[in-house]
């Protein structure tokens, strides 16, 4: 065995004081890159072997099956021995053991089975169809969420009042329903391994106290994340002469809406006293400069426990604040400092764009693809890739092309219609036989009645909705074709249905699907039919392969998907109101506080440099749309901020709401040669004739030289970008 020197060498004085701490109740409050993963190891090694503890005693909770291998492996790389018997693993994973060795009294049958996400889904599905409910109003997705939140806070349907509301009455009758098939089948969802396993304790006092007493050393790490049932489950096991100790940071507590519970944290001093209560300050991460930022910021929230992260590290390089006209030159902008990046020795995977929603990763793929610079979407897929984003385009196929059979196939079904899989079966073999295409079987079908009438219905019903997205194409602009799409196939409306961040991500991701066939409709495609173009488009880079796991790749990833990694350097987009915050945050205190938190761990995650960047517009829905800058960039000193201002080449108006020395002034900037003979000013706001489309407005433009475009509204109505160059603008006053 090692020697307590070896066991405490190396640590920091926090961290050396959390390590060798008296046994008894100790809240490590450990902030990002203090080294708590360390302080973790380094405890169990002293505990077993200062107090001679048996492995057997000790209990340790992670959020990961990852990070319950890891921290086992460090255990026993500074103990220099294996550590059989000591449970490690993830709150689920230690639950499932329980009620493996104690399914007898867990009213289970020794041979359940674990329900995995799609599983339980498809039950969920089937259940639906039992209880003759409309998918439309309860969806999949919705219930299966419903069913979990309510588990999660430690609720059965028979615990649950319906209020006298009549959805919420259907819920209740679904999960009560969910839970007899369970019961039948003997299958146990994730939520149900913790509600189970707790029950189990509350039913049987025998057996609660002797795991009580087993586990006299537990210890628990990202308790910021624990939610309802976990803290329950916690609190059942531990009694007054346990020594327990939570890890965890409430800067980073990020994942309320998935059910995490913030108020854990901050009510463990009250709920466990005496606690001793020690901060890991000392950043092993990131510069100076990063971590002041980042200090500032989050001291804007009210209730958190307080910490100020510092570092015996460089200075650093000040934080690059870009404002970009749009988010095109935003992503143009980051392609050009991470040429400059790798061009200084950097590898690619040293480099991280992160972004608060999914639907940004577009504009930065194509950038990233248009640019040949290898990239890897962690934790998620490509745009082009996610379901939503294909089954909008199978619409818009099937409406195009009547025989696109996996068009067909795709959507037949989706929002549910009562097309089942035996109609299904039915038109592929008429397909077979009779060497047609399946919207062709389908009209066979029915017309000699070869199912059902009601089966017949419903699928001369779908062919009719695909009609009339069809007959609703014309004279319409691609952007408004794909807006059509989703109305008259409802599946916009079947998303905003769905409950959570990840419905809400679906229906960004819908919106921005719009937004890309606007900037295709204006750019991309001079001749030939914009809307099979840009179809055409969507198949080949849903095609091109994204880097592979061990490339060297620039990585794309949402903030929540960033939490607990780093990267040398860090670009974080998209800094706006509306934006991030998000809009649906930024009038609640509570979840504006988590939005806050949410861009501190974004800042933490960079080591040497940071780059932010926001759009003063952006497209939404197809439209142009101005942005003001978000709050969170207010809310750091300037002093560690060095701004970039686009080197435009036309006067534009500085943005008011954030360079506030400015309010009254308009940014005069160098003309571009945008026509061989002359030079011209040009500005937002200024009137120009154009000798075909008529008087017009300047609303905004990008690009350099012979790529500089100008955006137009016209007095009829329209709105175009025009490239510079190819065009004769005059300047009307």
């Amino acid at each position: 065995m090692r020697t307590d020197d070896a066991l405490t060498a190396a640590l920091n004085p926090a961290q050396l004081e959390a390590v060798t701490a008296p046994l008894g109740k100790m809240l490590v409050l450990a902030g990002a890159g203090s080294g708590k993963t360390r302080v973790l190891a380094h405890r169990i090694a002293y505990v077993l072997a200062e107090y001679q503890a048996s492995p057997y005693s000790i209990l340790a909770v992670t959020f990961t099956n990852k990070a319950a291998g890891e921290m086992r492996t460090r255990i026993e790389a500074l103990l220099g021995h294996s550590i059989g018997g000591m449970w490690v693993g993830t709150f689920h994973g230690l639950a499932h053991r329980l009620l493996r060795s104690h399914w007898r009294e867990a009213k289970l049958n020794e041979h359940f089975q674990i329900l995995d996400s799609d599983d339980q889904q498809r039950l969920v599905r089937r259940l639906l169809k039992e209880l003759g409910l409309d998918e439309s109003k309860f969806t999949p997705n919705q219930v299966q969420w419903y069913i979990n939140a309510r588990k999660d806070e430690g609720l059965r349907a028979a615990h649950i009042e319906d209020n006298g509301n009549v959805v919420d009455r259907s819920l209740i009758k679904i999960y009560r329903a969910y839970e007899e098939t369970c019961e039948r089948s003997s299958l146990v969802d994730f939520a149900e391994l913790l509600l189970r396993s707790h029950e189990l304790w509350l039913s049987n006092a025998d057996l609660l106290k002797h795991y009580q007493e087993r586990f006299k050393h537990i210890l628990i790490d990202e308790f910021q994340d624990t939610n309802t049932i976990q803290y329950a489950w916690i609190s059942l096991l531990t009694r007054n002469d346990t020594n327990l100790m939570v890890v965890g940071d409430d800067d980073q507590s990020i994942y309320g809406w998935r059910g995490a519970k913030i108020e854990n944290i901050h009510q463990f001093e009250r709920d466990f006293k005496p606690v001793q209560l020690i901060r890991l300050e000392q950043n092993y991460r990131s510069t100076n400069v990063i971590l002041e930022a980042a200090n500032a910021l989050i001291r804007h929230n009210d209730t958190r426990l307080g910490k100020n992260l510092w570092t015996e590290g460089k200075p650093g390089e000040l934080i690059t604040l870009y404002s970009a006209y749009n988010e095109r030159d935003e992503a143009h902008y980051l392609i050009e400092c991470i040429r400059e990046r790798v061009s200084k020795g950097y590898a690619r995977r040293d480099i991280a764009i992160l972004y608060r929603s999914n639907a940004q990763s577009r504009v930065l793929e194509e950038a990233l693809l248009q640019a040949a610079i290898p990239y890897r979407v962690y934790g998620g897929m490509r745009f082009f890739e996610r379901a939503e984003i294909k089954n909008a385009l199978a619409y818009l196929r099937l409406a195009v092309n009547h025989d696109d059979d996996p068009a067909f196939e795709r959507i037949v079904n989706f929002p549910t219609r009562g097309i089942g899989d035996r109609s299904l079966i039915t038109l592929r073999e008429v397909a077979r036989e009779r060497q047609l295409s399946l919207w062709e079987a389908a009209k066979k079908v029915i017309s000699e009645t070869l199912l059902s009438p009601r089966a017949c219905s419903a699928i001369e019903a779908f062919m009719q909705l695909i009609d009339r997205i069809t007959i609703g194409l014309y004279e319409l602009t691609l952007a408004e074709q794909v807006e059509h799409a989703l109305t008259v196939s409802s599946l916009l409306s079947f998303y905003q249905q769905e409950r959570g961040e990840e419905a809400r991500g679906r229906v960004e991701n819908l919106d921005e699907l719009v937004s890309a066939a606007g900037q295709f409709q204006v750019e991309d495609n001079p001749q030939g039919d914009p809307l099979m173009a840009f179809l055409a488009t969507a198949a080949l880079e849903a095609g091109e392969r994204q880097g592979e796991e061990g490339q060297d790749c620039v990585q794309l990833m949402t903030l929540h998907s960033a939490k607990g990694l780093e990267f040398p350097i860090v670009f974080l987009a998209g800094l706006e109101e509306g934006l991030f915050p998000h809009f649906m945050s930024a009038t609640d205190p509570y979840r504006l506080e988590e939005e806050r938190r949410l861009c501190y761990v974004g800042m933490t995650r960079a080591k040497e440099h940071l780059c932010l960047s926001f759009a003063e517009s952006r497209r939404s829905r197809g439209a142009e749309t101005m942005q003001r800058p978000s709050r969170f960039i207010q809310e750091i000193p300037s002093s560690c901020l060095q701004e970039i201002r686009p080197r435009a080449n036309i006067m534009r108006p500085v943005n008011q709401s954030y360079y506030k020395s400015e309010a009254k002034q308009q940014q005069r900037l160098p003309t571009v040669d945008f026509y061989s003979n002359e030079q011209q000013d040009l500005h937002i706001g200024q009137g120009v004739k154009h000798k075909t489309f008529g008087r017009g407005t300047i609303l905004n433009f990008e690009g350099n030289g012979s790529h500089a475009r100008v955006q137009v509204r016209f007095e009829s109505g329209e709105t175009k970008w025009l490239v510079a160059s190819f065009v004769e603008l005059e300047v009307s006053f």
